[in-house]
């Protein structure tokens, strides 16, 4: 049966650009902070640190026993997001990238020949090649091949580091059975224990499962597309939609007072303003999360606010004020920090307030993001953000690669 799918995944990604970059840390245990601090964690091991168990989210202390030769890096998003790019321009010097799925993953649909087995794997081989030629010899990746773009990521996480791993339909489902319940995506802590509940501990109990069954178990029609996914069928992608837009920061322990906390949230707060407005959308709520430190009965609180869609820094900044307002007498030092805008409507879509029918504040916002877009954030701001300007640099979700116009650092 003809194959559909080659999914490229970056080994260690950060902890490799970082030992690309700087030849003295290569063949050595690195890993990436988000900030030099021994309270916080990694965000990414090396190949290297990950032989002594180190992993994302172990936090440093955890990590130096582990690992007593461990070097320590700040995480550059800028570089990773600019290498990133790179990387995507050398796969389609290979073949097309179908869509980018992270910062350090992309699948690429095969087309014709690239079908055949022997025309894939040889396609494999190409993309590893250009990625060490056009970008460097650290950047490692492990590609999988398979009959649909489930498998085919599936497959690239059965071969690390720098594995090429082929899944045919043919060989399904046995070929699955030495895989974990949570080796498979979309199978995380929740999920797992619901099918547990169900009988299901392994992955030929899961396969062996009726589409009735994984149906039970998703709460719907996903268990039945999970089903057809783990014996090769291709399915369409559901349509997706930006749901929010936010940021959240980790408080460096200088900053846990609740003055430097509002600052640094004013900063997250323009910051996801300004994205708001690129994507085109406008916002009808905001949360405001805060998250304490060592304290067992309240460690965090969530406030929200409803109004008409916009997308108003000016207006964004009194709702805010009215939440910070409305927060509890803070039991411990403030950790965590971060921001929402919810409800999002397509900027072309939404109808101007009854009682504020001129947007007073369009000419401002535009000026705003122009400046800042084309001399650097922070050329302008606002004053409630002057003590927290410094704080929340851009960060890489697993979902998001930042860009740089919009969301680069000062």
């Amino acid at each position: 049966m003809p194959l559909h799918t080659l999914y490229v995944d970056l080994n260690s990604f950060f902890a490799s650009v970082e030992q690309q970059l700087r030849p003295e840390l290569r063949g050595r245990p690195v890993g990436v902070l988000p900030v030099m601090a021994d309270t916080t964690c990694c965000i990414a091991a090396s190949i290297d640190a990950k032989r002594y168990g180190i992993r994302t989210g172990t936090p440093v202390w955890q990590a130096r026993r582990l690992c007593r030769d461990i070097v320590f890096v700040q995480a550059r998003p800028a570089t990773y997001v600019e290498i990133h790019h790179r990387i995507v321009a050398a796969v389609e010097s290979c073949t097309p990238v179908g869509e980018v799925l992270s910062i350090d993953e992309m699948a690429c649909e095969l087309m014709g020949r690239e079908r055949e087995e022997t025309q894939a794997i040889a396609l494999g081989k190409r993309i590893k090649r250009a990625i060490y030629d056009q970008v460097g010899d650290m950047l490692h990746s492990s590609v999988g091949i398979g009959p649909n773009r489930f498998l085919a990521k599936t497959a690239s996480n059965m071969q690390k580091p720098d594995g090429l791993v082929v899944i045919r339909r043919e060989d399904l489902p046995q070929r699955l059975y030495s895989l974990a319940l949570r080796d498979l995506t979309g199978i995380g802590r929740a999920t797992e224990a619901r099918l547990n509940r169900l009988g299901i501990h392994t992955v030929e109990a899961l396969c062996a499962a009726s589409a009735d069954t994984l149906r039970h178990a998703w709460n719907g029609i996903e268990g039945e597309r999970y089903y057809a996914r783990l014996r090769g069928d291709t399915l369409a992608a559901p349509p997706t939609r930006r749901s929010s837009i936010g940021h959240s920061h980790v408080l460096a322990p200088d900053l846990r007072d609740p003055v430097s906390a509002q600052a640094v949230l004013y900063r997250l707060l323009h910051k996801a303003a300004t994205r708001l407005r690129h994507y085109g959308f406008c916002a009808g709520s905001l949360g405001l999360h805060l998250h304490y430190l060592d304290n067992p009965h309240d460690r965090h609180w969530t406030g929200q606010t409803r109004f008409a869609p916009h997308a108003d820094t000016f207006r964004f900044n009194a709702a805010f004020a009215g939440l910070w307002q409305r927060r509890p007498p803070e039991p411990a030092p403030i950790l965590k920090v971060g921001v929402t805008f919810t409800e999002l409507v397509e900027a072309h879509q939404t109808t101007r307030d009854l009682f504020d029918p001129v947007d007073r504040h369009a000419g401002l916002n535009a000026a705003l993001d122009r400046i800042n877009r084309r001399y650097g954030p922070n050329t302008l701001y606002f004053g409630g953000a002057h003590k927290g300007r410094g704080a929340a640099p851009m960060r890489i979700a697993f979902s998001h690669v930042p860009e740089l116009q919009v969301e680069r650092d000062g």
